[in-house]
């Protein structure tokens, strides 16, 4: 592993359910950090009638003071707006460059024309937009970029980290891995991940980009971030996790034989972390798979029910039509080596885990909205 430098790190997309908790790892862990966001999830929130469960928290107020100086005008901005973004970039001179800010949700992708339109135009825009000003600015500035494992699709074959060596007619080359989407928000991401593959292997640029399963938590060790629970913005755990609290059924989608790889929250801040302190060579898009565990939708159910029942929540599962294109029953079996290579020691998802969160989310409970359960949108 390199040695871990103090760097400067602007963190687009800030005040999202990762990048409000990566803002305080970082500036506790000694980064000079600058946080942007447009604030265009909270309208589109606001549109749906979606409130997260609680709000974030900082339990380092000596540290929060210095984050809010660095919050403060005039960094409010629209990353579409590449004027603004290169002013932003030409004067602070970032290191590192973590672009969390983009639309993140596949249901919300394909709710109507609009929203996958804006889903489509933000995300390939945003990420054009932070490659061209490394290229024009700060050449030498590493770019972080969160993917999705949903990239990948569901093949038949095991998924490597980004890259498949291919022979064909006796000859041999190393393509990035295919891509097959079930959403247009996937889509889009793959879109991304082309366009920084083309700017490393033509303009040299350097790039890290994530393939992120499925986040699950709301604590870190510096910080506690909005927690959303819906069926366009939560995540499955989280929302079987509030289900399970109202005793309403954890809804599972089909048969819940859908596969995908999870990570808890505050590993993801020590996986961006730990890329951060070990950039890209110059010219390379490196692509790491970030998830520890892999788990069906129904075992996720089951280790909730489990969990829920021991603190006398009696938790009932219901199986609902899925409202989602895609396989309920597939082959998956990614790698994930690379992290686990620079020194990531995983959170290992347990029962006494859930019941933290049972507990904590149960201190909530009048906050909960039965009506953003189920799905309203169907992608068929």
């Amino acid at each position: 592993m390199s040695k871990i430098m103090t760097k400067k790190i602007l963190v687009l997309g800030s005040k999202g359910y990762i990048g409000q908790s990566l803002l305080h790892h970082l500036v506790n862990n000694g980064h000079e950090v600058i946080g942007i966001d447009s604030g265009i999830k909270e309208k589109q929130m606001e549109n749906l009638g979606v409130k997260s469960l609680f709000e974030p928290i900082s339990s380092n107020h000596t540290k929060i003071s210095k984050l809010q100086k660095w919050l403060q005008t005039p960094f409010p901005l629209d990353v579409r707006d590449y004027e603004e973004l290169r002013k932003v970039v030409k004067v602070f001179k970032p290191d590192v460059i973590v672009h969390l800010a983009e639309q993140p949700s596949a249901p919300y992708s394909e709710i109507d024309m609009e929203k996958s339109h804006e889903t489509l135009m933000n995300n390939v825009e945003t990420t054009f937009n932070v490659a061209r000003v490394v290229k024009e600015v700060v050449p030498e500035c590493h770019i972080v970029k969160l993917g999705t494992m949903g990239e990948y699709g569901n093949p038949n074959i095991d998924i490597e980290e980004g890259y498949l060596d291919v022979e064909h007619n006796g000859r041999k080359e190393t393509f990035l891995y295919p891509r097959s989407a079930n959403s247009l928000y996937h889509t889009s991401k793959i879109m991304d991940t082309d366009l920084l593959s083309y700017y490393c292997r033509v303009h040299r640029l350097r790039v890290s980009d994530i393939m992120q399963g499925p986040v699950y938590g709301f604590d870190t060790d510096t910080a506690r971030t909005s927690f959303y629970y819906d069926d366009v913005f939560g995540t499955v755990l989280n929302r079987f996790l509030v289900q399970a609290i109202v005793g309403e059924p954890l809804s599972i989608y089909g048969s819940g034989g859908q596969t995908k790889g999870f990570i808890n929250l505050k590993d993801v801040m020590k996986c961006v972390e730990l890329i951060i302190n070990n950039p890209a060579e110059k010219g390379k898009l490196e692509i790491y798979n970030q998830y520890t565990e892999v788990y069906s939708v129904l075992e996720l159910a089951e280790m909730v029910k489990t969990a829920g029942d021991e603190i006398g929540l009696d938790v009932k599962i219901n199986n609902i039509d899925n409202p989602r294109k895609e396989p309920e029953d597939h082959y998956f079996n990614p790698k994930n080596e690379k992290l686990l290579e620079l020194g990531l020691q995983p959170t290992k998802l347990s029962k006494d885990i859930i019941q933290d969160m049972l507990v904590e989310i149960g201190k909530h409970k009048l906050n909960i909205d039965k009506s953003k359960f189920l799905p309203n949108h169907s992608w068929k």
